[in-house]
């Protein structure tokens, strides 16, 4: 037995779960993903991830501006579907969309909840320090993440996922959208034989994960030396126009990552991890790119600047050498 589904996603991160969804034997009527944006040097119109993988299975794709108006609920309603997975999709769904479906609508959610609901809980469980996050398969309401956990046999349907003392935001991203597959996927067994519930969410715990604003990713080497290595890691690599996971309410966009200036050049920092000694904050401590913070230091290990590729610090340092005691503006 196989259930129709309605696909709904954009990123990066929602195709293992669509992909996996087809090599279960479900009958994927339709993909709704983002409208395609121009990215490049050429600046053409680039499809979203999922998209392209539709495509390449042969799925229809509709990417419509809103789903609030009458003749997009029927157009809806017209697939037929048992259910919905969204996953990154980036536009809410109203009520009458969420109750089209017999069995409803299921969101993969990027963390641990009901901590980090919203926009960017990769980015933010990161940069908060926490120590793991996960994935978590809710059914939908109207409400910002807050849809009833689902379980079976009374178990959550959620993942736990370790975070590494130098794991980055893309590092995570890629864990998270590998096991949040075959999460999803146990879920919709379970659906098709009747043993999905669903639990409410703990009104302890709740948290919010804004999004990223680019007037947050100005690093500060005045704070202490954990914070900055959690700044740094939590807002790399996005490099891709359609990679992040990040806003899945608004929509995917490209923002900078994590960096400083030096000889007015921006520098991004993509990969940190603890620094030997202590120094003034903002001020290399040795060749080796070892940053003094406010308390301790950290030592840049892969960094990009502007217009160029990503490297690694030591042939960063080979084009432009960085002597103790340089200060980084």
């Amino acid at each position: 037995m196989s259930l129709r589904l309605i696909f709904m996603g954009t990123p990066d991160f929602a195709v293992p779960t669509l992909l996996e969804l087809v090599a279960h034997g479900h009958e994927v009527v339709a993909v709704y993903t983002r409208a395609p944006k121009p990215a490049g040097r050429g600046m053409k119109l680039q499809p979203t991830p999922v998209e392209q993988e539709a495509r390449r299975l042969g799925i229809p794709v509709l990417t419509p501006k809103t789903l609030k108006t009458p003749e997009a609920l029927d157009e809806f309603r017209a697939h037929h579907a048992d259910a919905g997975v969204v996953v990154a999709y980036g536009m809410i769904l109203p009520q009458a969309i969420l109750d089209a479906p017999p069995l409803g609508c299921f969101n993969l959610h990027a963390s641990l909840l009901p901590r980090w609901r919203g926009a960017a809980p990769i980015n933010r469980a990161i940069m908060a320090g926490d120590a793991e996050s996960g994935v978590t398969v809710m059914k939908m309401d109207e409400g910002l993440d807050t849809g009833d956990m689902a379980t079976i046999e009374r178990r959550l349907v959620q993942l736990r996922v370790r975070i590494g003392a130098d794991m980055t935001a893309g590092e995570l991203h890629d864990a998270m959208a590998q096991s949040g597959a075959g999460l999803m996927t146990a879920a919709l067994s379970a659906l098709e034989q009747n043993a999905l519930d669903g639990e409410p969410q703990p009104t302890d715990g709740v948290t919010y994960a804004a999004k990223i604003d680019k007037a947050e990713t100005r690093i500060d080497w005045s704070k202490p030396w954990q914070a900055v290595h959690d700044h740094i890691r939590g807002l790399s690599p996005w490099s891709k126009p359609w990679q992040s996971v990040h806003d899945q309410i608004r929509g995917p966009s490209l923002f900078p990552g994590a960096w400083f200036e030096m000889a007015r050049e921006r520098v991004k920092v993509l990969r940190t991890t603890k620094g030997e000694g202590s120094g003034p904050p903002g001020t290399a401590l040795d060749d080796r790119l070892t940053i003094g913070c406010g308390g301790g230091s950290v030592r840049v290990v892969e960094l990009q600047k502007a217009g160029g590729r990503p490297m690694k610090a030591e042939e960063f340092l080979r084009g432009t050498p960085v002597r103790p005691g340089l200060a980084l503006s």
